[in-house]
């Protein structure tokens, strides 16, 4: 249910008030809420209705905007200001459609390269230059759409997803640092880069759904010195790049490793990537544990301040992605949940939050954009997505 322009003006309807020619966005596949949207489309054949009738569909939602003048749904009037917002939604809409075939090309891509490096061969780092461009240009063009798909994680994706995450959030970082374009790609390529070396660790300890004993925390260790290995086989590979991948476990104290290093010995580039590879894996769905919220990250990540990570890289951390990031889950004060949807030039606590699912009534509501710069609303506060019943999945 990606139409964001369109999504507004959903509504839940019976089956049996179907008619031809109204466009259905999703159904309700039980009781429980649990939604589906691989039927989406719009209503041709009268077969269609009494297929979703014979499967035991009671409800589904139809998008009264892409439904046929003759169904009868009564539509929003416009004006020139409403207007100008639907065309806001709509390109939002195509970028964020931009987005998520850019993010699937970079999972193909990186699953690639960890099969050919696990086969020997060397890493070519022209394919990741690209990635690393088109990365940029989506940030500077709308870098909500891209969090928001950069939102929607699999535990049995986690490698791949958490490889693409970083490395746009370095760049997000770098941007709002004001780092010049050149050091954003190098970044970009070594954030795609920076766990290349667990493609040679152990999968049963790569993929344990506990905590890992002494010995094979050390084993999953030997990932940086696998890293070293490969970056020392691979040419084209900047020093910035090299020093993304092999500084994210390094600690201001020495206690990290592979090396040790120690203060100023990590450049801003390396604590810039000790702080994204921690903060993307805490709020990511694991086969051990569920997604930690931004705001409960954000506490861990200052805890870690100033023996492990650097304390004024972490504020500023937390001022570019804002305590509530787009694509995060958050529920306002009249007990609905919803995303987190645009918040350029917003401030932290006045997003617009797509809403979706009411708490007190424990049911699906309208999809209805909540622009919080203009409501008595408010956010209650952030959820991690396993602390719902419910897969929002079908609202991005």
């Amino acid at each position: 249910m990606s139409e964001s322009a369109e999504s507004v003006e959903l509504i839940k309807l019976p089956v049996s008030q179907l008619t031809l020619g109204m466009f259905v966005s999703a159904i309700d596949k039980n009781d429980k809420g649990q939604l589906a949207i691989a039927n989406a489309g719009q209503i041709k054949h009268k077969d269609a209705i009494l297929k979703l009738a014979k499967s035991g569909i009671k409800f589904v939602w139809v998008d009264t905007e892409r439904s046929a003048e003759h169904c009868g749904l009564k539509k929003k009037a416009t004006n020139d200001s409403q207007t100008d917002n639907r065309k806001a939604l709509v390109s939002r809409d195509k970028q964020q459609a931009q987005a998520k075939v850019m993010l699937t090309e970079a999972k193909d891509l990186i699953r690639k390269v960890l099969s050919e490096t696990f086969e020997g061969k060397a890493i070519e780092v022209a394919p990741f230059e690209a990635l690393a461009d088109t990365m940029i240009e989506s940030v500077m063009l709308d870098a909500d759409a891209l969090k928001c798909m950069s939102a929607l994680r699999s535990k049995d994706a986690y490698l791949l997803e958490h490889s693409v995450n970083v490395a746009f959030l370095l760049v997000t970082f770098g941007k709002y640092l004001n780092l010049d374009r050149d050091m954003l790609r190098q970044m970009a390529v070594g954030g795609i880069l920076h766990d290349i070396g667990k493609i040679k660790v152990n999968n049963k300890v790569l993929h344990k759904p506990g905590k890992l004993t002494p010995e094979e925390f050390e084993h999953m260790k030997l990932h940086q010195v696998y890293a070293l290995e490969i970056m020392n086989e691979t040419t084209g590979l900047s020093q910035i790049s090299k020093d993304i991948c092999l500084m994210h476990h390094e600690k201001l104290d020495g206690r990290g490793y592979p090396r040790g290093l120690k203060d100023d010995e990590i450049p801003r580039h390396g604590r810039m990537s000790c702080i994204v590879d921690i903060f993307d894996a805490l709020t990511a769905t694991r086969c051990y544990k569920e997604a930690m919220s931004p705001a409960a990250a954000f506490k861990i990540l200052l805890s870690l301040t100033p023996f492990h990570l650097d304390q004024g890289l972490v504020y500023e951390f937390i001022r570019c992605i804002g305590v509530y990031p787009v694509g995060s889950l958050v529920e306002l004060s009249d007990s609905r949940i919803g995303i987190v949807w645009a918040s350029k030039d917003r401030d932290a606590l006045h997003p617009i939050v797509k809403c979706f699912y009411s708490l007190k009534t424990k049911h699906y509501t309208d999809v209805t954009m909540i622009d919080l710069l203009k409501s008595e609303l408010y956010i209650e506060r952030g959820i991690s997505p396993g602390s719902l019943d419910i897969d929002p999945t079908p609202f991005y």
